[in-house]
């Protein structure tokens, strides 16, 4: 039985953890018994130590230029030499050239700058980490960029969004190739969950943003806060602020890396999160306080963010409290 030949791409400016998620836990699944084994190579240009975002030195196990195929799968980590990495030709030709020999083909973080910069995202959906949502979505408009789920599963070709997202998507790869229990193992060897679904959102609401730098659109993100329950489509902004939707919807993606429907859209999810773990209000009062109008729709939308239903949401966050 042969092994499955796993590739990460790493370059100067890697991030460890984007890294060591893949390998460590595909490194779990062979001491647990998953058959065949993960053979993994940690590939860079020319196979000398690179020197990773928090300054520590990682030897690689492969030159980039050596690989051959066939691949089981290949990854591209994150950084912040993402963007260097994503200018370098002889890098981005490589990644070309592996991929298509891979049955898959993935990136964490910002690693998705690479595969763009290949053409291997022309034309699907992605995400790539939120804080550099933006801008990856300016650079690349042949992507359809999407910054609120964890990872995205496009055919064949995998994007996380960033750092321990890597972990969840391994254990999804872990999953399909072993199933489901090896994955649990996976998970509890490495106490972590077992597993964040790639559709739940990047950013917790437990973790407040930063306030965007635009002024007007900070405006409009208080006054979004402020009134959840509110009629908030995208034209009465607009009108209200004194903008086209067009130039709202820019300011949007600009500044806070999302269309001002999605930022309403998460508004009233992680106001309705917030009333499910503080409150005993039923399900169908919070809906209404929150806009959505009916339970329905609430449940359709958190389950969209969170990936879980209000009632368990509910039933796991009152326990942990």
């Amino acid at each position: 039985m042969e092994d499955r030949h796993v590739v990460v791409v790493a370059y100067d400016g890697s991030e460890l953890l984007d890294i060591a998620c893949v390998t460590s836990a595909l490194d779990a699944a062979n001491r647990l018994g998953g058959r065949p084994r993960y053979r993994v190579d940690v590939a860079v240009l020319g196979g000398h130590p690179i020197a990773c975002d928090s300054g520590l030195s990682l030897r690689s196990t492969a030159s980039l230029q050596r690989i051959t195929g066939p691949i089981d799968t290949l990854v591209i980590s994150g950084g912040l030499g993402h963007e260097a990495a994503a200018d370098d030709p002889v890098i981005v030709a490589h990644v070309r050239r592996l991929a298509a020999t891979s049955r898959r083909v993935a990136s964490v973080c910002t690693g998705s700058t690479v595969l763009a910069a290949a053409g291997l995202l022309d034309g699907r959906r992605a995400t790539t980490h939120w804080y550099f949502a933006a801008e990856f979505a300016r650079r690349y408009p042949a992507v359809r960029v999407d910054p609120a789920p964890i990872f995205i599963r496009d055919d064949g070709v995998d994007t996380a969004a960033g750092v321990t997202s890597a972990l969840d998507l391994t254990l999804a790869f872990i999953q399909e190739d072993h199933g489901e229990a090896l994955a649990n193992q996976v998970a509890r060897v490495l106490v972590t969950y077992r597993q964040r679904p790639g559709n739940q959102a990047q950013v917790s609401m437990f973790v407040a943003d930063d306030p965007p730098d635009h002024r007007l659109v900070r405006a409009v993100a208080a006054h979004i806060a402020q009134h959840v329950d509110g009629d908030l489509d995208v034209a009465g902004l607009a009108t209200r602020f004194g903008v086209s939707e067009r130039q709202l919807g820019r300011l949007f993606l600009e500044h806070l890396g999302v269309t001002p429907g999605r930022y309403v859209r998460k508004a009233r999810t992680e106001a309705a999160a917030g009333l499910l773990s503080g409150t005993g209000l039923p399900v169908a009062t919070i809906a209404t306080r929150c806009g959505f109008g009916t339970a329905e729709a609430l449940r359709q939308a958190f389950t969209h963010h969170y990936g879980i239903a209000p009632s368990r949401y509910r039933q796991v966050h009152r326990a942990a409290g």
